[in-house]
């Protein structure tokens, strides 16, 4: 068996809607596309969904809710035949300044000391500078999607110099950009 290539997906704002610290259940709503673009990159790619989630550090809400409603996105996209290998979230504020908040790396180490992963055809989608960051740190390709908190944090790209390999306006197309890319036809990149 050779690498595994893996796709790490940050959560909230990437695969489920989310209006700001989302954890109820109710207000569990898949973002378009993404079903598909799962999908279209399963053959290929491992996932792994890794994610930021101050709110229980602010106490907004609870681990137990955090889980709740994370084995909703999990029930979800295994209905459609997707499998999340497994979740990491980082439970700390900034201000803790712990190890396992993105863009730390902590996590990726955690993964790849049980998965031999090829970390340099991997690639990590998020909607936050930190996940840009995060998969830069950890020697993988980014996509930025504009979905989510994407649009608001775009700025901060430019003006902290960071530089993902792909920017998406949703996830289907990161899911072809990554697909094509790794097909064996010429990929020709759309004009920005």
């Amino acid at each position: 068996m050779g690498l595994s290539k893996v796709v790490f997906l940050d959560r909230d704002g990437t695969l489920n809607k989310d209006e700001g610290y989302v954890h109820k259940v109710e207000d569990f709503e898949l973002l378009p596309g993404v079903i598909q673009g799962l999908q279209l990159l399963k053959q290929d790619y491992l996932f792994f969904i890794i994610t930021n989630q101050s709110g229980i550090g602010k106490k907004y809400y609870t681990e137990e809710e955090f889980r709740e409603f994370n084995n909703r996105v999990i029930l979800e996209l295994k209905k459609n035949d997707i499998e999340i290998e497994n979740t990491y979230f980082c439970p700390h504020v900034v201000e803790d300044n712990c190890v396992c908040r993105k863009p730390k790396t902590k996590f990726i180490q955690e993964i790849t000391s049980i998965y031999d992963i090829d970390l340099e055809n991997s690639w990590m989608i998020g909607d936050h500078p930190s996940d840009i960051l995060f998969g830069m740190n950890a020697g993988c390709k980014t996509i930025y999607l504009l979905t989510g908190h994407g649009e608001k944090h775009f700025e901060e790209l430019d003006e902290n110099n960071i530089k993902p390999t792909y920017i998406a306006r949703s996830f289907m197309e990161a899911a072809h950009f990554i697909k094509d890319l790794n097909s064996p036809n010429t990929y020709k990149k759309s004009s920005k």
